[in-house]
């Protein structure tokens, strides 16, 4: 058998091996290929679901069903998957399918959890869709007739989402009202004041490649000018209207996540789904406010490395307000952050062994978003730098964020995963937020062995962002389970990270409109660097660190639990790269 396969075999191989290998191996593999018709079958309608998706690099000519009719279609299917994978004994699966098992059930056990509170009755800024998607690239006629067509497809699909808002409203099921305030204007940023030619929907027509004759080009210009003029842009002007005079003055006052219908259920529901760990909200707090405080004392000794003798908050406000942090041109935070970007570059065959071939771009946060999204975003082929605001945007937090969401974080891990074919595709193309985040954040705190922070500033940077994360612990658990006001939550942001006024504003309300995705980074990282620190002690000097990363990342995207077992196995093998021998 190839080392790819039984690179996550453990205690069951060798029962089953025991017990008799030809006997075992025909059992296995029947219940192998049962297993994989499921899955594969399931992950090809869940493709259909959603044309031209983030990972998938194909021009849709149409944007998803939303209707209930469909979310009715999804629940039926998901909960009939899962009765099939009740009926499926995992020990007589093969080792490899075993690690399938746990992950696959996961991610149906996440979507009918989804499904059962209604999550799309409270999708809020599902337009902000239509800017991301600006983002793909567009080659040939095809592409963009297919363009044109998903175009004249928005009434529909923003339609769809109307209702589907109004349902929710309807149940009480809405956005906090405290923290959507003023973000209507993302509805109308991509067109207001600006000519067809010059919006967000228009762009990739601008330029055209050569390949397209030039009456086509003519053609297609204005059939995209037809569809943004005729479709696009009133379809925004309804869904404007729908917010402003109904959505808004009706949403719910509170900011709890226990306080909507269900609600205690509903974000124990969220943290499984966001952490992949059965934990309470207190047991998750208090984790958090044990991290803030061993943070903190790391952040005291960088104080007295630089001289600084007054408070952790008059340091903090010390950052915020020093010209010396600070850009005044968006290109320069580009260009800044393309550097660090091609400095991790030469230092990458030092800590990884294998690499992604695909490279990234380094662009701007869409317009549209910039205003109230986060510092960045990144994923496969780009890593997005928010340059709104530039007085919130300090240049010593810059490293940390280009190594979490470019390379090695997200910009990195994601397309790793995508070109590990050994992979089955619902493992290559789908995303656990605690793997995914809690890598990224590991990353961060990487840097400082990888000599990436060249000064004490950058260094706190990095510890103000893992303080960032750990008190997200306690913020997401205090407003959503423990009658924290937004209030108490921003005072806690301000008292314990170097975080900009406007970062610790949007970030506040982010949480709230978001329960439970902000406990995934902290205690993702904890997960991995125990993996590690326990990989180091006992292998000793067979430790590799290249091998490890490989190992972890050869995963894809996996519950937290997953990374525990491959750790196992890692140690096992006697810390081998799951490359050897290729």
């Amino acid at each position: 058998m190839s080392i790819r396969w039984i690179r996550a075999a453990g205690l069951t191989a060798v029962i089953l091996a025991c017990s008799g290998p030809a006997l075992a191996q025909s059992q296995a593999g029947t219940a192998d290929a049962a297993f994989r018709t499921l899955y594969e079958t399931e992950w090809t309608w869940r493709q259909s679901l959603d044309p031209g998706g983030e990972d998938d690099n194909t021009v849709p000519d149409r944007l998803a069903d939303v209707s209930q009719a469909a979310h009715d279609a999804r629940l039926k299917r998901w909960q009939a998957v899962m009765i099939q994978l009740d009926a499926i004994d995992p020990k007589t699966l093969s080792p490899a399918e075993q690690i399938n098992y746990t992950v696959y059930r996961n991610q149906i056990s996440t979507l009918i959890a989804d499904e059962t509170f209604r999550s799309h009755e409270m999708n809020w800024g599902f337009w902000n869709r239509l800017g991301w998607a600006s983002q793909k690239s567009l080659r040939t006629e095809e592409d963009y007739r297919n363009r044109i067509a998903w175009l004249n497809d928005v009434p529909r699909f923003f339609d769809q989402n109307l209702a589907n808002m109004a349902a929710g409203l309807k149940r009480g099921f809405t956005a906090s009202r405290v923290s959507i305030a003023g973000r209507d204007s993302s509805i109308t940023i991509p067109y207001e004041g600006k000519a067809t030619e010059e919006t967000t929907f228009y762009a990739p027509f601008k330029t055209m490649p050569a390949s397209i004759p030039a009456d086509r080009q003519a053609e297609l210009r204005r059939l995209a000018k037809e569809a943004i003029e005729t479709r696009v842009i009133p379809a925004h002007k309804r869904v404007l209207a729908f917010v402003r005079t109904e959505y808004m003055p009706k949403a719910r006052a509170t900011i709890a996540a226990e306080s909507l219908p269900d609600g205690k259920a509903y974000y124990r529901a969220l943290i499984r789904e966001y952490v992949t760990l059965d934990l309470t909200p207190d047991q998750i707090h208090q984790i958090g406010l044990d991290e803030v405080a061993k943070i903190e004392a790391e952040m005291h000794l960088v104080m007295k490395q630089v001289g600084f003798t007054g408070t952790l908050q008059q340091f903090n406000d010390k950052l915020r307000t020093d010209p010396q942090f600070y850009v005044d041109t968006p290109q320069k935070f580009l260009d800044r952050g393309a550097w660090i970007s091609k400095e991790f570059d030469g230092k990458a065959s030092d800590w990884f062994g294998r690499l992604p071939r695909q490279r990234f771009a380094v662009i701007p946060t869409p317009e549209a978003i910039a205003p109230y999204n986060t510092g960045g975003n990144g994923g496969p082929g780009v890593l997005i730098l928010n340059t709104y605001n530039l007085k919130a945007r300090p240049l010593y937090t810059l490293p940390a964020l280009v190594l979490h969401e470019g390379a090695p974080g997200h910009a990195f891990q994601m397309p790793f995963a995508l070109e590990n074919k050994a992979l089955p595709e619902f493992r290559q193309s789908t995303y656990i937020s605690a793997y995914g985040e809690g890598w990224a954040l590991y990353t961060e705190r990487l840097g400082v062995e990888m000599g990436m922070y060249h000064t004490p500033y950058e260094h706190f940077g990095m510890l103000t962002y893992q303080m960032w994360r750990a008190c997200r612990l306690v913020v997401d658990t205090g407003m959503h389970a423990k009658g924290w006001s937004r209030e108490k939550a921003l005072g806690y942001l301000r008292d314990h990270t170097a975080l900009s006024e406007h970062e610790v504003t949007t970030e506040t309300d982010r949480y709230i409109n978001s329960p439970g995705q902000a406990l995934s980074y902290y205690l993702g990282e904890m997960a991995i660097w125990k993996a590690r620190h326990r990989a180091e002690a006992a292998l000793g000097e067979r430790f590799d660190i290249r091998n490890f990363h490989d190992a972890v990342l050869d995963l894809g995207s996996v519950p937290l639990s997953v990374v525990e077992l491959r750790t196992d196995q890692f140690i096992a093998d006697g810390g081998r790269s799951p490359y050897a021998g290729e």
